[in-house]
């Protein structure tokens, strides 16, 4: 195969160029002007400072129960999505795949709509004595909905990519499924599942469209980090940007730490076979 001229190289290099340029420019440039607005002071100070304090555990307890939800909730479909060829698999990839694209809000409406007093599921709700609308419940419902999608695809992706030799062998040498996903499947898809569990973490914790339709904006219950940023942009825009840095700071420190883990092997994988 001939080897690009010289002028076609440089036009191919400068192409990369200004793609990474154009991304830094759209997705750095905002970051860096966060990070710039606020003196490292002030920000400690509004840190610190009790209702913020509040709207992080809040945030990071909603989130991190979304996250479990999702994983208990999205492990099953994944798992018959990768090993399985069905009637409607398509129509199930598709429902997936449906809160990435629908606005947050339009998601915490259907919310309301299905779980709401007045709900589809108002009813039975009411008769064990339950009501989720405007309640930290709602928020980890809401959160889940919209953070679903991130876990499932890597865990699709994950399970999918396991040689299928491996259960094959697992099967010749007696093992049940159960057996079979819990030693084999589960521990050599691990890096995946790990990798949609701090994916769906970090939507969940930035998610605001679909938690303030259904959960409401109270503080100390259902009023996340995202929430109070929003609150604050209506009266004090430099506690807002305090609010934004200290989300963004969080968020960025902790998938950077996952990744420098992953790609260091510090994140422990061991797969093993069968037994007889």
């Amino acid at each position: 195969m001939p080897s690009p001229t010289r002028p076609g190289l440089w036009v191919w290099r400068l192409t990369v160029a200004a793609g990474v340029a154009g991304f830094l420019t759209l997705v750095g440039l905002p970051l860096v002007a966060l990070l710039v607005r606020v003196p490292p002071a002030e920000l400690a100070r509004r840190a610190l400072s009790p209702p913020i304090l509040e709207a992080l555990r809040l945030s990071l307890v909603t989130s991190v129960s979304a996250t479990v939800l999702v994983a208990a909730l999205g492990l099953p479909v994944a798992y018959l999505l990768a090993t399985r060829d069905f009637p409607g698999r398509r129509v199930l990839e598709t429902l997936v795949e449906m809160p990435m694209v629908i606005p947050p809000t339009v998601a915490g409406v259907g919310l309301l709509l299905a779980f709401g007093r007045a709900g589809l599921a108002g009813a039975a709700l009411r008769g064990l004595g339950l009501s989720i609308p405007f309640t930290t419940l709602a928020v980890v419902i809401a959160e889940g909905f919209v953070a679903l999608p991130f876990f499932v695809t890597a865990a699709t992706a994950g399970l999918r990519g396991v040689e299928p030799r491996y259960r094959e062998a697992a099967a010749t040498l007696g093992a049940t499924p159960p057996y079979a996903f819990r030693r084999i499947l589960l521990p050599l898809a691990m890096p995946s599942l790990l990798a949609g569990a701090v994916m769906t973490w970090a939507r969940a914790l930035g998610e605001f469209g679909a938690t303030i339709t259904f959960a409401g904006n109270l503080p100390g219950r259902t009023q996340t980090l995202p929430l109070a940023v929003y609150i604050a942009l209506q009266s004090d825009v430099r506690a807002a940007v305090a609010l934004s840095v200290i989300l963004l700071i969080f968020s960025f420190t902790l998938l950077l730490t996952f990744r420098s883990l992953s790609a260091s092997g510090g994140l422990p994988i061991r797969a093993d076979g069968p037994r007889s």
